[in-house]
């Protein structure tokens, strides 16, 4: 029986960590190397990190943040933004990171997740997708933070970005996202079960039952959480406790 995977998420803006609610009013975590070793040292299974103000000048700045993360933590990273070539992956992972995250450069261009499965194999490749339900019930793919909406399902480009060689899907509900009250249960599991790799939920989680429903009813084979990490509304090892009793297998 596989464990199910605990990942807390830290979003950085000027290598801070922030928090906001639905992609908005975003306010300072704390710091992130700082966060990233508790979490390491209190069981978390794997991290992930995402620049959310990821631009040129800024390439520099986070592969120094990743750098100084990979001496505090001794357990696999992943590291988001910005990200747009080969060689921007490359110095990424010289310096420390196991995984990488594309998002809005790969919708735009999808051959980049072919170049980088081919350079460093499909397991360093994540798709994250961030999405949003609308009226018509269909969940479609957001770019750019959430600020851009396009015009394709979010099932389909998670296919395409499969077929092309992402090992796993990053999830996240736009719906969701930082309202605590749970993750998007559907479309997660939609995911899930149509697609031959991990699916990471991402988005909502609040409470210890939000986890048991994504990893089970949802299917998801990791949980993403930030802000009740961040603002220690939940530990990493209460969650898991409460997993196990729930008869969830969890790395303990």
């Amino acid at each position: 029986m596989l464990t199910k995977r605990i990942i807390p998420c830290l979003d950085i803006k000027d290598g801070r960590t922030v928090k906001g609610v639905n992609f908005e009013n975003i306010r300072d975590a704390g710091d992130p190397v700082e966060l990233g070793a508790l979490y390491a040292r209190e069981g978390a299974d794997e991290l992930v990190f995402l620049d959310i103000t990821a631009t040129n000048e800024k390439r520099k700045t986070l592969s120094e943040l990743v750098n100084r993360i990979a001496h505090h933590i001794n357990i696999p990273f992943t590291v988001g933004g910005g990200i747009s070539s080969v060689d921007d992956v490359r110095v990424l992972l010289q310096n420390g990171a196991d995984k990488i995250s594309v998002n809005t450069s790969a919708f735009r261009r999808p051959g980049l997740v072919s170049e980088l499965a081919k350079e460093f194999g499909s397991q360093c490749v994540v798709a994250a997708i961030d999405t949003r339900m609308e009226e018509d019930g269909q969940w479609y793919v957001y770019l750019n933070g959430g600020r851009v909406r396009t015009e394709i399902l979010c099932a389909n480009w998670a296919r395409e970005a499969v077929d092309r060689g992402a090992g796993e899907i990053l999830l996240t509900s736009m719906n969701n996202d930082g309202t605590k009250k749970g993750f998007a249960l559907d479309i997660t599991r939609q995911l899930a079960e149509s697609l031959p790799v991990p699916v990471i939920a991402s988005g909502g989680g609040g409470i210890p039952d939000h986890f048991v429903e994504v990893l089970q009813g949802g299917k998801a084979d990791a949980a993403l959480a930030a802000s009740i990490f961040h603002f220690k509304e939940v530990s990493i090892p209460e969650l898991k406790g409460y997993l196990q009793g729930r008869g969830i297998a969890v790395r303990l």
